[in-house]
């Protein structure tokens, strides 16, 4: 009986201590909001920012900027978006549409840029 009350809090305590998709180190200098996490996820976004091949383009603010999406626009969205990384002028013919819906489209984008830049500085 005592080995299964101890197998059982030693799974409870390695439960406990899980880990999520923030990480407490702060390295990267992307925090989220006031709290000392970082955030990082991978996906589209991700992927096509480091693609860019822009110098502040490191693997923590790509991914960073990747969590901020998940949380700002669903998945349809940020495919939408990829091209924009590695062809800013698409993003531009996009914002100049006449397109309600590329207009809807671009406000979305616009304030998740906004978001991911002041979370992911």
């Amino acid at each position: 009986m005592v080995r299964i009350f101890t197998a059982f809090f030693i799974m409870a305590f390695l439960a406990s201590c899980g880990g999520s998709r923030y990480s407490s180190n702060n390295a990267s200098g992307a925090r989220a909001s006031a709290s000392s996490a970082t955030l990082y996820a991978t996906g589209p976004i991700a992927s096509a920012c480091r693609a860019a091949g822009r110098k502040e383009a490191s693997r923590a603010r790509c991914g960073c900027v990747q969590a901020v999406a998940n949380r700002s626009l669903s998945s349809s969205e940020q495919q939408r978006g990829v091209p924009f990384f590695s062809n800013p002028q698409r993003a531009q013919d996009l914002r100049q549409s006449d397109n309600a819906s590329n207009e809807r489209f671009w406000k979305k984008w616009k304030a998740f840029g906004t978001q991911a830049g002041r979370m992911c500085a």
